[in-house]
């Protein structure tokens, strides 16, 4: 009994958000738990599964699972772009996690016991699909939730009901001030100090406000019951590193496990490679590594093969990478076509991975790629492999959305940043990259081309006045901390620690049994 106490592998059920930026974390939480001794499973929607069940994401003991979400496949296909790589719309999908995947999800957690299966320790919710949660609690499985951004984040949306209680946002979500003035709005939202000081964020970058007026309140009515649903998790798993910016985050540590659920960091846990050295007992290294190009997470979208020999013809250091994600609305024609033209002035190479999606591509001037092509200096894709590109020696610069997945890949690699954040936690994100971190700088919101031009060259240091080279140090010496053992011991000890909390629930009799072998 006490070989079966030391060797049982509790079974977790992981259940994201259909997204490219919350799958990818949460595959490698999975594999992060499976090395840890759990057995994890990813359940996700059929239409992610038909995309990534062939692109090795069941590697390192996690096993992957299909959820039937009642979305047609042309259906599947139509939400968010053209062509085989587009995705459902919001509104399609949380029609689908609301109203129809529950059964499935149950059947799922039930049917495995029923067969002489494992059963299910824990049920893992990515925050945003917290459909999950009443689901888990039916079946009686504890839930622990994660949060596929950083702490941050995560502390200013569950700041939601204070910020309700105390009359700054209304209960649709929108900022209230005492007078006309933003900045009082701004000022009031700084005074409930869920940031620190010398983080930036205006009150009309919250991360619920998105779209237009009535999609807002929609979102933020999703917001709502998320939280609610929220009050059931037992732990809340971060994707974040330890100590963000300050002792402030890990304040806000503190001071969420005492009014909630228990908020391990995990971040640098999920790093590729870190799954594979835990197993091994293997110190992880600093900055780069040759092996963690064989660790690139599976992805929804067909990346453009050519990108890397492309790169390969450009001098170090010179290359402008361009890229909005894959989840991301679009910023507008015009704005499209003020970018397009700012980065052809810059007379440096760019790449710039532009979804073949209308409302991203009308905005290009008439014969833009084919141009850019011609004279050498510009490449337009649908789709890059951004690992890949990032720790490219000839990229110097990434102009981002600032998604959390990007911004922790540029700084793995050491790419400095210009940033236009676009909605959600994007500019929570670009608030620490410009302000505590000094990686970065920021485009302004009415972008124009020579915006563009003078941030490129600013991020680059074609001024010779030092502030290239100053973000390229802070970026190499935040990749450290990310990176460093240090970094990953914490994350790893959390990640174990969260194991061990499962197993001893389910088999409480064998772990007391275990304790005194």
């Amino acid at each position: 009994m006490g070989a079966e106490a030391v060797t049982h592998h509790p079974a977790v059920l992981l259940v994201p958000f259909p997204a490219q930026g919350h799958v990818t974390p949460m595959l490698q939480l999975a594999r992060a738990l499976a090395a840890h001794g759990a057995a994890p499973t990813v359940a996700v929607p059929d239409f992610i599964h038909r995309r990534i069940s062939g692109a090795g994401c069941c590697a390192g003991g996690v096993a992957l699972a299909s959820i039937p979400s009642g979305i047609p496949e042309d259906a599947a296909n139509a939400g968010s772009g053209s062509g085989s790589d587009a995705t459902p719309g919001f509104a399609a999908i949380e029609h689908a996690m609301e109203h129809h995947m529950p059964a499935h999800l149950e059947r799922l957690l039930t049917s495995s016991s029923r067969r002489g299966g494992p059963v299910v320790a824990c049920v893992v919710v990515d925050v945003l699909a917290s459909w999950a949660v009443p689901v888990a609690a039916r079946c009686g499985v504890p839930v622990a939730g994660f949060w596929p951004a950083m702490l941050a984040s995560y502390r200013v949306v569950a700041a939601i009901p204070e910020l309700i209680e105390r009359g700054l946002v209304s209960e649709s979500g929108t900022p209230i001030s005492s007078s006309d003035s933003s900045s009082d709005s701004d000022q009031t939202i700084r005074s409930l100090k869920i940031l620190p000081a010398q983080v930036e964020l205006r009150a009309g970058e919250l991360p619920w406000l998105v779209g237009d007026p009535a999609t807002q309140r929609s979102r933020f009515a999703f917001w709502l019951q998320t939280l609610r649903r929220a009050r059931a998790f037992r732990w809340v798993l971060v994707n974040s590193f330890p100590g963000e910016a300050s002792a402030a985050a890990a304040d806000d540590v503190l001071r969420l496990a005492r009014h909630g659920p228990q908020v391990l960091p995990v971040g640098p846990a999920l790093l590729p490679g870190a799954a594979e050295r835990t197993k091994q007992h293997q110190p992880p290294p600093c900055g780069n590594n040759d092996d963690d190009k064989q660790q690139n997470p599976p992805s929804m979208w067909r990346a453009d093969s050519t990108c890397i020999g492309w790169l390969d013809l450009q001098r170090a250091g010179s290359v402008v990478y361009v890229s909005f994600g894959s989840w991301v609305g679009s910023i507008g024609p015009d704005k499209v076509r003020e970018l397009a033209l700012g980065l052809e002035a810059t007379g440096r190479p760019f790449l710039w991975a532009l979804k073949r999606d209308p409302s991203w591509r009308a905005g290009l001037p008439e014969g833009f790629a084919s141009r850019v092509a011609a004279s050498g200096r510009g490449k337009v894709v649908e789709w890059a492999p951004q690992e890949d590109v990032l720790r490219h020696a000839a990229v110097g610069c990434y102009l981002t959305h600032c998604g959390w997945n990007s911004t922790v890949e540029a700084i793995r690699h050491g790419v400095r940043l210009l940033c236009y954040p676009v909605s959600g936690d994007q500019f929570i994100n670009c608030a620490y990259i410009t302000g505590p971190w000094g990686i970065g700088l920021r485009l302004p919101a009415g972008m124009r081309r020579d915006d563009v031009r003078a941030g490129v060259g600013r991020v680059m240091g074609d001024a010779g006045d030092g502030e290239g080279r100053r973000l390229r140090e802070k970026v190499r010496a935040l990749r450290e901390r990310v990176v460093a053992a240090e970094a990953r011991r914490a994350a790893e000890r959390n990640v174990a620690a969260f194991v061990d909390e499962v197993r001893r629930e389910q088999y409480p009799a064998l772990m007391q049994i275990y304790s005194v072998l």
